[in-house]
């Protein structure tokens, strides 16, 4: 749910005019976009920069300080990993008594954690040590397996889930699926978290996705709907680009805070129809945003406002605007499904 943001443009005449507008701006797109390059996330001097919000802003000067520590990891690789084990909340334990937002069980950090603010302590509660802490296990890890061939950032997160023995005996990343899978996973989120540098990809399904929540338009809103017939086919924001996108066949988190890491975040000047736009009252953090919609261009975008509304028609560019992602498949499946929520 979100604040109402005012401009209502489905109604009479401008209602057709909108839908035009839409189907002339995706048709277009699409093949003025066919030339753009993919970025790789890397800042002028060589090292990657995160992503606007994508790591809150209590924890973005470490992960951008100690995600530098060795050749082997970076400040987006190791929000990947943070995000994924925890979510950045530092006082979860897990079911196997894994801690903090490192999620360190007590004999790894016994042997492995480290005091990386200095004050004497090492406190696996507190993200001082704790993201340090990780960085230092990384480059570890790495140096274990440095002559293995191969990618040495993925062998590193070989030896992570599977040990550096088994890593160095396959020669690379072993033949073991949830090591594979852990690899890809953390690969995927990588992109998620880095700021892109040059333009993104465009997405293959988003006309698919646009063309889902154009049906949708003047259905009233419901609080925690994802469209199914108990509930009368209507939807809260995140439900209808969840059942947007699921149409054509990628499969989102439910709450919008979770989407915004389903693909790399183009800029302003760089959305294309497709892209999800995310809001939010804190612009620093992306686990505090609370409405997403669909960008349709223009400025505009189709989403679910607010109880007493309709999916419609609404601007982006307003003060609480935090930017957008482009969806990609691998994107969504590299999302975790246990993350806790602010």
């Amino acid at each position: 749910m979100r604040k109402a943001r005012g401009a209502w443009l489905v109604a009479g005449g401008v209602f057709g005019v909108c839908l035009s507008f839409v189907a002339l701006i995706v048709v277009g797109t699409y093949s003025a976009a066919s030339g753009l390059l993919g970025g790789a996330g890397n800042g002028k001097n060589g090292t990657v920069a995160l992503a606007k919000g994508a790591v809150p802003a209590a924890y973005q000067g470490l992960v951008q300080q100690w995600g530098n520590l060795c050749p082997a990891i970076n400040p987006a690789l190791l929000a990947a990993q943070l995000y994924q084990e925890s979510g950045w909340n530092p006082t979860i334990v897990s079911p196997a008594n894994a801690r903090g937002i490192a999620q360190f069980i007590p004999g790894t950090w016994a042997g492995h954690g480290i005091d990386g603010d200095g004050d004497g302590d090492r406190d696996v509660w507190d993200p001082k040590d704790a993201i340090p802490s990780a960085a230092s296990y990384d480059c570890e890890l790495a140096g274990y397996v440095k002559d293995v061939p191969g990618d040495p950032t993925n062998n590193m997160l070989a030896a992570y889930n599977a040990g550096a023995y088994r890593v160095i005996k396959s020669g690379g990343v072993p033949r073991i699926r949830e090591t594979q899978n852990y690899v890809r996973i953390i690969r995927s989120l990588e992109k998620s978290f880095a700021r892109p540098v040059g333009r993104v990809d465009p997405s293959r399904q988003a006309a698919g996705a646009i063309y889902y929540a154009q049906q949708k338009l003047g259905t009233p809103y419901l609080w925690g709907g994802t469209g199914t017939a108990a509930q009368n086919g209507r939807f809260d924001c995140s439900g209808l680009t969840q059942a947007a996108y699921e149409s054509v066949g990628i499969k989102l988190p439910r709450v919008a805070n979770d989407q915004y890491n389903a693909g790399p975040h183009p800029s302003r000047d760089e959305l294309l129809p497709g892209d999800l736009v995310f809001f939010s009252d804190d612009l620093t953090n992306s686990r505090a945003i609370r409405h997403v919609g669909i960008y349709v261009g223009g400025g505009y975008m189709i989403d679910a406002p607010r109880t007493g509304a309709v999916i419609r028609f609404d601007p982006i560019d307003t003060p609480d605007y935090f930017g957008a992602t482009r969806v990609t498949q691998d994107g969504a499946a590299a999302l975790p499904t246990h993350l806790p929520q602010p």
